[in-house]
């Protein structure tokens, strides 16, 4: 296993788009959510939006360029028919699997807990200044609150099942287009064929679903009581998703030629 993990982390470490991506992802996220918390206004108490939300809205976006590299992860092998050497050196595919699946988690979780940070951050010095104060009811967005610790902490394990969801997926594919427009699909589809719903009871079954919908609400710092699922519970749902796209893959990888 020792040998899958330092032969994938090379694979990864010298491919010349990863470092990119890997910037793209804390970049975007940063920007996004620094823009979110310029836009956003409090003029007064019970102005019903959740500042910790606000400050995490960049992981909508970041979360793209996270599925770009779990599925590059795979499928540049594949393209190049690097897969039958990797195959051959260590033939155990479910280890191959495995060993990319840690490797690419690690790297994600690095890159998602910079890009919460830098989030985080600019909601602490943006957010006061358009009305989220004590006096309007909202705490300061800091690592000490429960809450905000964990929407920090859950937006980087939110990146990083997107990265395994990913990573199944382009397993059982194979084709990198194919698995980048499937798992976005899944992720950005799904919410808006939610909101066009007209049944109520419909639309918040769609909504715990979603691996999207569902495993954000782990980002909620208020109104937990009015979302389709408890934070934990939401982002168990994208865990059962990234589960069952990382054993899709994994049969298929066993049972198909290289």
């Amino acid at each position: 296993m020792s040998t899958g993990l330092r032969a994938e982390w090379t694979k990864l470490r010298t491919s010349p788009g990863t470092a990119w991506l890997l910037l793209a992802v804390v970049a975007v996220t940063v920007a996004v959510s620094a823009a979110a918390a310029a836009a956003a206004r409090c003029p007064a108490t019970g102005c019903g939006q959740d500042p910790g939300k606000i400050s995490f809205t960049g992981v909508d976006l970041g979360q793209a360029a996270v599925a770009i590299v779990a599925v590059l992860a795979v499928s540049t092998e594949y393209s190049t028919g690097m897969i039958r050497t990797t195959l051959a050196a260590m033939p155990g595919r479910v280890t191959v699997l495995t060993a990319k699946a840690a490797v690419v988690t690690a790297l994600i979780v690095a890159a998602g807990a910079l890009a919460a940070a830098g989030s985080l951050l600019a909601g602490w010095l943006i957010l006061p200044g358009h009305g989220f104060t004590r006096a309007h009811g909202f705490a300061p967005l800091t690592l000490a609150d429960g809450p905000v610790l964990r929407a920090t902490a859950g937006s980087v394990l939110y990146l990083a099942l997107i990265a395994l969801l990913s990573l199944g997926a382009a397993a059982a594919v194979r084709d990198a287009a194919v698995a980048i427009g499937l798992v976005l699909g899944v992720l950005y589809l799904l919410p808006i064929v939610a909101a066009v719903v007209s049944d109520a009871a419909v639309q918040r079954h769609l909504l715990q679903a979603a691996p999207m919908t569902s495993g954000l609400d782990i980002q909620a710092t208020t109104g937990l009581h009015s979302l389709p699922l408890a934070p934990w519970q939401g982002l168990a749902v994208l865990a059962a998703w990234a589960a069952g796209a990382l054993l899709a893959g994994g049969l298929l990888l066993r049972v198909r030629d290289a």
